[in-house]
């Protein structure tokens, strides 16, 4: 009786080695929410694109998807033969300046993607403009010519569009609705989720979620995703933002946890 007690513990020990050598060879890169960005009005390029460079590597999580080529084109090498991004976004769309591309790629993720992958999930919400266009300012040097100017930065922050003709998404920065379903969609959760059965499978479908989770658990999981991964999504640690502490108020937090609770 002891040599199979023995042998049941042995086989136990062993899977969760296993699973632990697997879980630790995933590339995990943390979430945070970017500090906030002070130019003066005689900004040059350089500094922008040493701040954008900063937001890309770091707190603006773009490597999670932009870093492999696989989730999302790599931005800092050539795709598809047309190079590196500062090379290629002149010609995405005709007539309209790589700077503006870019810029409008940010703040409205559905509206250029690119053929074979899934629409960007960005929360462009999280970032101010001075931020957003630190970011334009560094993939417009991977290999292309830097046009983001002090104006810029200032006209966007005083106007909201400046030379861009670009406005913040809808629903982007606080948003007064309690409608469970439209929280959901202005902050790009359907861009990951599949809901009513329609949507990309890169994260747990909605539906049925109240039968799998408690609601506790789902709200552990919007504030803090990476404590508790579902089993089969072990390759999405780091892609949820862990900043809807600070993008839910208390109150909008609450009704998604009872609408998808409520899901079963």
């Amino acid at each position: 009786m002891w040599q199979t007690n023995l042998k049941i513990f042995l086989v136990v020990v062993g899977t969760l080695a296993l699973y632990t050598v697997v879980a630790s060879s995933i590339p995990q890169i943390a979430s945070e929410v970017p500090g906030e960005l002070t130019f003066s009005g005689e900004v040059g390029a350089e500094e922008l694109v040493a701040a954008g460079e900063d937001l890309y590597g770091g707190a603006g999580g773009c490597t999670v998807c932009h870093g492999l080529g696989t989730r999302a084109p790599n931005l800092l090498i050539d795709h598809s033969g047309e190079g590196s991004i500062g090379q290629r976004c002149g010609d995405r769309v005709p007539g309209e300046p790589c700077k503006v591309y870019l810029y409008r790629s940010l703040v409205e993720p559905t509206a250029y993607v690119v053929e074979e992958f899934d629409p960007m999930v960005f929360q462009a919400r999280t970032f101010s403009d001075a931020q957003l266009w630190a970011l334009v300012a560094f993939l417009e040097s991977q290999g292309g010519e830097v046009t983001v100017t002090a104006e810029d930065v200032a006209e966007e922050t005083e106007a909201g569009t400046g030379a861009t003709g670009v406005a913040m998404q809808p629903g982007a920065g606080p948003s007064g609705t309690m409608d469970p379903r439209q929280l959901l969609q202005d902050n790009l959760c359907l861009g990951c989720h599949a809901i009513d059965g329609v949507g990309p499978p890169l994260g747990p479908g909605f539906d049925g979620i109240g039968n799998r989770r408690s609601a506790e658990q789902i709200r552990r999981g919007i504030l803090d995703p990476n404590a508790d991964t579902p089993p089969g999504f072990e390759a999405m640690i780091g892609v949820m933002p862990t900043t809807f502490g600070q993008t839910f108020t208390a109150a909008q937090l609450e009704a998604v946890v009872e609408f998808l609770a409520a899901r079963k």
